[in-house]
């Protein structure tokens, strides 16, 4: 086993000139605390949010929602006692699950495509590119000659 206690005897001891002391040693563990740190948010809180969402929503658990269970199985929460759901999967045949066995309920309501407005293209540091400026101003003078030409059919 490896002790610390020699590491931080040596950093009391370094001279007044030099790095040492209880500073040293925090130096030494900056590392593996910024480590630490990043692990914590990156893999530990991330799992602990999504434990808790999946508790919610098996704590919320009613007849009639529709489940599917851990190994795949469709069904629909026919009853629920304290820690089992009983699934009906066909007419006449239920299914007694751990409340830990439903892995999602399952929502009909269809996502609705709403169609944002097309927006303007630009370039780098946010200007119009060159391309698209010549296009706008083609356009422009596409426009000009067809209200031209319909004002001269007009007379």
């Amino acid at each position: 086993m490896i002790s610390f206690v020699p590491m931080f005897l040596q950093a009391q001891d370094a001279a007044p000139g030099q790095v040492g002391g209880g500073m040293g040693s925090l130096l030494t563990f900056a590392p593996l605390l910024l480590i630490l740190g990043i692990m914590y948010f990156l893999m530990i809180r991330p799992q602990n949010k999504k434990q808790k969402e999946t508790q919610k929503m098996i704590e919320a658990l009613k007849k009639g929602d529709k489940v599917v269970t851990i190994g795949g199985i469709h069904g629909t929460v026919a009853s629920t006692k304290e820690h089992t759901v009983i699934i009906k999967v066909d007419d006449n045949t239920r299914i007694e699950f751990n409340r830990t066995a439903i892995a999602t309920v399952v929502v009909d309501k269809p996502a609705v495509a709403v169609e944002a407005p097309e927006k303007e293209k630009k370039g780098l540091f946010g200007r119009k590119s060159k391309e698209d400026s010549i296009v706008a101003e083609i356009k422009d003078k596409d426009e000009e000659k067809t209200s031209d030409s319909e004002a001269d059919k007009d007379e």
